[in-house]
């Protein structure tokens, strides 16, 4: 298998560990990554602020990028905030023709141009389809027996775009947790916001929404994620949150990549959960007792 791969702004930033963790699993599962060469960030959410078209054209670039090299391969994409911008400006071409002719002229000023040829694909529909289950617990040398997980997708990799999953109750990521040997944590909260950048403008509201994301996941081992957003706001505020409340509600938020990468046999420091804020010794304990290899 081989894909164009679009790491985005965040995981060469505070999202280091989500990148470095998804090229090692990547690599154990036999599966090659073209990251794009000159890629620019995709216009997170500032782009649209500015302008409706920058916000096209930035995207779109990477996408061009890709076409450019003649390579047929979809686009992994890790950031959820990064996919939808790419699957936005692949969805609004297709029904705005004028809209692409647009694109294509700003594109023309660096010598390139979209088709809409290359398909952008998140990370958890790539693991979940076209990796699949079976094939990743075929591979687990560690089996992570004895650990509940609760998998948390957030909104932006299933909302509007999803197509693989159900955006509001989403499944795609608890066989991957069975196939590592894990039981998934019954919950509610899958699918539920974490406040996004409502932590930068808006923080007593986002602060609530990680409290219930956190009250609900109490009794699972830790909270497995797709987004960089996501993972930030649940790992870097449970503390804040916990001062608050006068309760202890930490809990391990680790990358989906992470986890899987630990059942692999891959080594911590392969997955850089030192970068993590949040490595409960629990949790690590327990992945240490399991430890055993898995029966192929």
């Amino acid at each position: 298998m081989k894909y164009f791969y679009y790491p985005g702004c965040s995981l060469e930033g505070t999202a280091r560990e989500y990148d470095i963790s998804t090229q090692a699993v990547m690599r154990a599962l036999g599966v090659e990554l073209v990251e794009l060469e000159d890629w620019t960030c995709c216009g997170a959410s500032a782009g649209d602020v500015i302008s409706h078209l920058l916000s096209m054209v930035l995207p779109a670039r990477n996408l061009a990028i890709a076409e450019r090299t003649g390579i047929e391969a979809d686009m992994v994409i890790p950031c959820s905030a990064c996919y939808l911008n790419l699957r936005r400006v692949e969805e609004q071409t297709r029904r705005d023709e004028q809209l692409l002719q647009k694109v294509n002229l700003a594109l023309a000023e660096d010598g390139l141009s979209y088709g809409r040829n290359v398909t952008p694909r998140h990370l958890l529909d790539v693991l979940a389809t076209d990796i699949g289950a079976e094939t990743i617990g075929r591979r687990v040398t560690r089996p992570l027996t004895g650990l509940r997980v609760a998998p948390y997708y957030g909104c932006q990799c299933l909302r509007p775009y999803g197509g693989y999953d159900d955006p509001e109750q989403p499944t795609s990521m608890e066989p991957l947790i069975e196939a590592l040997g894990a039981r998934v944590h019954a919950w509610s909260m899958g699918a539920r916001c974490c406040g996004a950048g409502l932590m930068t403008t808006k923080k007593a509201a986002a602060l609530t929404r990680v409290q219930e994301i956190l009250h609900a996941a109490q009794g699972a081992d830790c909270v497995v994620t797709v987004c960089p957003m996501c993972q930030m706001n649940l790992d870097g505020y449970q503390r804040k949150i916990s001062r608050m409340e006068g309760k202890d509600l930490g809990i391990s938020i680790l990358y989906l990549p992470q986890l899987i990468g630990l059942a692999l046999g891959l080594a911590e420091g392969e997955l850089k959960l030192d970068l993590n804020f949040v490595y409960k010794p629990e949790l690590k304990s327990k992945l240490q007792g399991s430890s055993a290899p898995a029966s192929l």
